[in-house]
């Protein structure tokens, strides 16, 4: 085999990658926390070394290039992604979606509906617990019935919502 200074930049860059690639994106990893990233910059490096070749004084230094280009690279994203943040909005708008928006519209009418085909008393309790946000004993006192009256009412009435809106639309 002859002397790997006289190797062209394709023989040369396949030795060092096969014994120091593996090396090269961990140091990346460590600096990024993101492998996926140290890999792309690794790769980078390799390319722009294979690019610059002809012009590296000392092949000998070839790792000790591609180590620095690394590091360099990674000291650049790393800059980049403060910047980054540095101008992204802090929160979003806690606004829903137009999509989110439509289908809860169609929820609730579907919610409607189930509620205006329950009796009277079993509906009028629904109301009071849940937009009215009544405890039992409110609602019996407001009802004028009992608080046991108030629980089977309810219980009925969710047992029939339930089945109801389990039904496809």
């Amino acid at each position: 085999m002859t002397h790997e200074s006289s190797w062209d930049a394709d023989e040369a860059l396949t030795a060092v990658y096969t014994a120091h690639y593996t090396s090269l994106v961990r140091l990346g990893a460590l600096l990024l926390r993101d492998t996926g990233t140290a890999e792309e910059i690794v790769q980078d490096a390799f390319v722009a070394m294979h690019g610059r070749w002809n012009r590296l004084r000392d092949p000998h230094k070839a790792l000790a290039y591609l180590r620095t280009t690394v590091v360099n690279r990674c000291r650049s994203r790393q800059r980049h992604l403060v910047v980054v943040d540095k101008h992204t909005p802090r929160s979003l708008p806690d606004e829903p979606s137009a999509e989110h928006a439509v289908l809860r519209t169609i929820e609730t009418d579907r919610v409607i509906d189930a509620m205006r085909t329950l009796p009277e008393k079993q509906r009028t309790v629904m109301v009071l617990r849940y937009y009215g946000d009544l405890s039992e004993a409110e609602i019996a006192d407001a009802m004028g019935i009992s608080r046991g009256s108030v629980k089977s009412h309810a219980a009925r009435a969710s047992k029939s919502l339930r089945q109801l809106l389990e039904q496809k639309p």
